[in-house]
């Protein structure tokens, strides 16, 4: 066999201009692995204690320890992300340094979201004993702490970083988040799995989401040429006090009002004015004996 052959035959399928995005494996990238470090830093971040080494510290030790974890990590992987994308070494050090100290300034605010969205948890489920049952358990916590930081990195301009932090969160719980989402305050996912919600999709306070809602497009716009025009208003506004039940599915850039409530399964493609409730007709049910055998 030869082997130099097959590696030409393979080198082949490589496109060597330069700053043409592939993975040629001459490039550092940002990992997923980065990504799910960011995510545990995160995580314990917001909520110091989860780990057996900072349960052992004060809670300024704790915090000073993973903040400059968080922060070399995120440098990091951003600077990796940034070079990748074409930006020269110098500008991406000044753009990872204004970046960073951006998300540094906003995390006292996205931890106190977080805390609401935990409240709002314990109210909005009569099965949570506490909101440390929110906190520790409940995955739709996890995934909004995650995805308020990737949403701030996404509106910033970060490269690839957002998406990863976005897509473990998806494997981890079933809950698929676009970064580019807007999520207003004390926001909630009961049981979560199977939720999707798109990237123009915008949310108000106090709403409340259902297993396998979807809040999707119903088409996608594209340019003169037929190409997809990226990042046009595509999905759902959602109102203030809103309640969306199990499998809906809401589609397209609509708007659904405010204190409206939509039920299990329900399909709409066109805006819904406030305080309405939608539903669809209960169907048939049939209960037929079954023939009981001696």
């Amino acid at each position: 066999m030869d082997i130099d052959e097959h590696v030409r035959a393979y080198l082949s399928s490589f496109d060597r201009t330069k700053r043409v995005h592939n993975f040629q494996g001459l490039t550092a990238l940002p990992r997923m692995e980065d990504a799910s470090n960011l995510i545990s830093t995160l995580m314990e971040l917001f909520f110091p204690g989860r780990t057996k080494d900072s349960c052992c510290l004060s809670l300024e030790c704790a915090v000073k320890s993973e903040m400059k974890r968080f922060v070399s990590i995120l440098s990091e992987a951003s600077r990796l992300a940034y070079l990748y994308e074409g930006m020269d070494s110098n500008a991406a050090d000044r753009r990872v340094e204004e970046v960073v100290e951006k998300v540094l300034t906003e995390l006292p605010s996205i931890r106190t979201l977080i805390k609401k969205d935990a409240e709002a948890g314990f109210r909005g489920d009569p099965a949570a004993r506490s909101q440390h049952e929110i906190i520790l358990c409940y995955p739709a916590l996890k995934v909004l702490a995650v995805h308020r930081v990737a949403h701030l990195l996404f509106t910033e301009g970060v490269p690839l970083i957002p998406r990863m932090m976005n897509e473990l969160m998806h494997r981890e719980t079933g809950i698929d988040i676009h970064p580019g989402a807007t999520i207003g305050e004390s926001f909630f996912i009961d049981h979560g799995t199977g939720v999707v919600i798109g990237e123009t999709t915008v949310i108000g306070n106090n709403v409340k989401l259902y297993q396998g809602v979807t809040l999707g497009a119903l088409s996608f716009p594209k340019d003169g040429c037929g190409m997809l025009l990226k990042g046009a208003k595509r999905h759902p506004t959602i109102g203030n006090n809103v309640t969306i039940y199990a499998n809906a599915t809401v589609l397209g850039d609509i708007v659904i009002g405010d204190n409206t409530t939509i039920g299990s399964s329900a399909w709409i493609k066109t805006s819904v004015p406030p305080f309405s409730r939608v539903m669809i007709p209960d169907p048939e049910v049939i209960i037929t004996e079954r023939i009981r055998r001696p």
